[in-house]
């Protein structure tokens, strides 16, 4: 095993600037997506209406989003800007954890520099608005990147701990933890770690926190026939192996468009020395163009880098090409955290010179890009007519939505709403805190409801062929045995847009209800 040594220790006078441009990352896009977005993207609303309860786990997905949402709208209530915040700050969590193990073996220029190139990829940016299982994994995966780094390196039974406690909060985030996983076992492999005693030591610690913390969703997860696993089962499949493989070609060029930025904040600072170069008299200091900032890495440091962080986008990549399963963009957001110090192998020169012209190109690029999505969401939508998730009239559909229902049931409040989770979300966050989504009509989607009693004061059912089409069968039979009928419509932005149909029914209160219909 190659030895590895701490970067020399000095103030950090930098951590400071770290934190302000992470709070900067954090409020510009949120305000500029709260400004530009009437709705907030189908993961995020998602997450608002499982926010309704805390549970151990949901058909879909496990649990540990639900709960950090749960938490945000107790205190904020269901406002669309807490996706995007919610969202943001995972990135930005993700990014200070990079940070955190770049200055393990980086001085601090060095760190800085890895933090913003890092900052400007598509998943830490513009996607770090869409607060979903993806995003929300970003911190716990870098997170435990750095503690498996300083448990191989130091040995720390209490770096081992937490190692164990945050991979299992990755995987309580989402299952994909487990590419994680294999990236860790394959540098285990191959920085020959398995011959120290140490290292078994610590890896059963690390086992032990991992199923202390993961053991309630595990519980769960016997108790409801592993219904996650089902759901992402029937996610991988394909029809023909042909189609496979052009969705493997697709999402290989997604990723390339996602990394992009990170591309060319490099070209612009390429240019930016070339240009400088050309004014500068060479002398005796001017550093060799031949020598890289990864040139002053350990071995054992590259091959943690080239290891951990090229694993999950091969192995994923092998695997699905192998088996022909689906594979979508998005599910990649976690497998580039590593991708930042690849710039090392690229860059050069003075390191307070580089640091300043980086900061100043990725800066920019967070405008620009934060700027433009806003744009291209907001306004340029409304005024196309696009049919666009971020121009919903949700404030509107809910509001005529209410009228109706108090128009049928004066004096009892709304309190569930029967609809696919856009549609019923939509409704229901701008309702009230207290208004819940019956998903589909299907009490296993929905844990948050005790059935039948939560129904005994009445609900609204709503399906609209405009934003999802042919509604499931358990929300058709339901609206049909509903007494109370109609249609509204709305339209969806501008005059040049779609018009929603708004397909509406009402479950009247029964008599154990305990609020009384008022006189309308």
């Amino acid at each position: 095993m190659s030895t590895r040594f701490p970067a020399p220790s000095a103030p950090n006078t930098y951590q400071p600037y770290v934190l302000l441009y992470l709070l900067f990352m954090v409020l510009m896009w949120t305000v500029l997506m709260a400004i530009s977005h009437k709705a907030p993207d189908l993961d995020g609303m998602e997450e608002l209406v499982w926010s309704a309860s805390f549970e151990l786990g949901y058909v879909k997905h496990p649990p540990f989003p639900s709960w950090i949402m749960a938490a945000l709208t107790s205190v904020f209530g269901r406002p669309i800007w807490l996706t995007f915040a919610a969202g943001m700050t995972a990135s930005a969590l993700g990014l200070w954890f990079i940070w955190k193990l770049a200055c393990e073996f980086l001085n601090p220029e060095r760190a800085l520099m890895v933090l913003l190139i890092s900052s400007v990829s598509i998943y830490f940016s513009l996607r770090g608005t869409i607060f979903n299982h993806n995003t929300a994994q970003l911190w716990s995966v870098t997170a435990a990147t750095w503690f498996f780094y300083r448990a191989s390196r130091d040995q720390k039974l209490a770096d081992w701990l937490w190692l164990g406690a945050v991979a299992a909060l990755s995987t309580v985030t989402k299952y994909s933890a487990v590419i994680l996983f294999t990236a860790f076992f394959l540098y285990f492999l191959r920085s020959g770690m398995w011959r120290q005693l140490q290292t078994w030591i610590g890896l059963v610690l690390a086992l032990a926190a991992y199923v202390l913390v993961l053991s309630p969703h595990l519980y769960w997860l016997a108790q409801h026939d592993f219904a996650p696993f089902r759901y992402m089962d029937g996610s991988l499949e394909t029809h023909t192996r042909w189609e496979a493989y052009r969705e493997l070609l697709a999402f290989s060029l997604d990723q390339l468009g996602r990394l992009s930025p990170m591309l060319v904040a490099l070209i612009a600072l390429a240019v930016w020395n070339r240009r400088a170069q050309k004014d500068e008299p060479a002398t005796d200091a001017t550093p060799r163009s031949n020598y890289r900032y990864a040139d002053d890495l350990s071995r054992a440091d590259k091959q943690f880098l080239l290891w951990v962080g090229l694993t999950p986008i091969i192995s994923t990549v092998l695997i699905s090409a192998i088996l022909g399963t689906r594979l979508v963009a998005s599910w990649a957001t976690t497998f580039f955290v590593l991708f930042g110090f690849f710039a090392l192998w690229v860059m050069h020169g003075r390191e307070k010179v580089q640091l300043r012209r980086v900061a100043i190109i990725v800066i920019v690029l967070q405008i620009l890009l934060a700027s433009g999505y806003a744009l291209a969401r907001g306004p340029l939508a409304w005024q196309k007519g696009r049919d666009s998730r971020s121009t919903f009239p949700g404030p509107e559909v809910s509001a005529q939505m209410q009228s109706i229902w108090k128009q049928h049931m004066p004096g009892i409040p709304l309190k569930v709403v029967v609809a696919d989770t856009w549609l019923g979300g939509n409704i229901a966050v701008h309702a009230g805190l207290d208004v819940m989504v019956f998903i589909d009509a299907e009490p296993e989607s929905s844990p948050w409801l005790k059935l039948p009693q939560d129904l005994e004061c009445g609900a609204l059912i709503v399906y609209s062929l405009e934003t999802r089409g042919t509604p499931p069968v358990s929300l058709l039979e339901l609206y049909e045995h509903a007494p109370i009928k109609g249609l509204a419509e709305q339209r969806w932005s501008s005059e040049r847009s779609p018009m929603i149909d708004l397909n509406w029914a009402i479950l009247p209160a029964k008599s154990s209800c305990p609020y009384q219909p008022s006189e309308p």
